[in-house]
């Protein structure tokens, strides 16, 4: 089974791109599940169950997503080979662009769209600057001019990446997109594996539960401004 990390901003069209992806899996006779990552709602898994695909939605709740995620993703790649998957889709919640883990030996996707801004790149951490794949979406929106320029600041943010466009209402470029899939190893447990990057440190007062402002009660590790 290969398992494929999708990850991106907000808003981006991951879900739109995948959809249009696992059409063109389906049509090769691919056996194809999704899972799906969230904080604390999405309705995405009945676009899934539509298609007639196996979907499990994973909410992390007042947990960082992403860390849920590497609790998690051994699990669902468990699932996917009870169920004798081809290809299982992982789709990060997209809220933090310092996270959105990629695995060592898993490819590694990131959808970011022309709408974001030219220096969006630069504002983005591992989730692009460690993909092996970053999809451009809404492009048919903004100017050849303005395309050429997105994706030249993706290129110096991330030089080895292939670049892909794909649009999530037409679909055009899916399928390309699915024959980039059919490159990734097989996935057989991330068990002792590893992350691309490591995560954000974390553990402070704030992420145990307080509430209350002041240095008085910021414990752990905390990071002040310079004023």
């Amino acid at each position: 089974m290969k398992l494929i990390t999708v990850s991106g901003p907000p808003s981006s069209g991951k879900t739109s791109v995948l959809l249009n992806a696992v059409k063109a899996l389906q049509a090769e006779g691919k056996k194809v599940g999704v899972v799906k990552f969230d904080c604390l709602y999405t309705d995405d898994d009945k676009l899934y169950e539509a298609l007639g695909i196996p979907v499990r939605v994973g909410l992390s709740g007042n947990l960082c997503p992403d860390h849920y995620f590497v609790s998690n993703i051994d699990d669902c790649i468990e699932w996917g080979k009870d169920l004798n998957l081809d290809f299982l889709l992982s789709e990060s919640a997209g809220l933090c662009n310092r996270c959105s883990p990629h695995a060592k030996n898993v490819q590694a996707v990131c959808v970011i769209d022309n709408l974001m801004g030219i220096n969006t790149p630069k504002k983005i951490g591992p989730m692009l600057k460690f993909a092996d794949i970053i999809v451009i979406t809404k492009g048919d929106i903004v100017s050849q001019a303005e395309r050429e320029v997105f994706a030249f600041k993706v290129r110096q943010s991330n030089a080895k990446a292939k670049i892909m466009y794909v649009n999530g209402i037409t679909g055009q470029g899916a399928y390309e997109l699915t024959t980039l899939f059919h490159s990734a190893q097989n996935t057989h447990t991330l068990n002792g594996g590893s992350l691309r990057f490591s995560m954000p440190a974390a553990l402070c007062s704030y992420c145990l539960g307080e509430t209350k402002i002041g240095k008085d009660y910021q414990m752990g590790n905390v990071r002040k401004i310079k004023i």
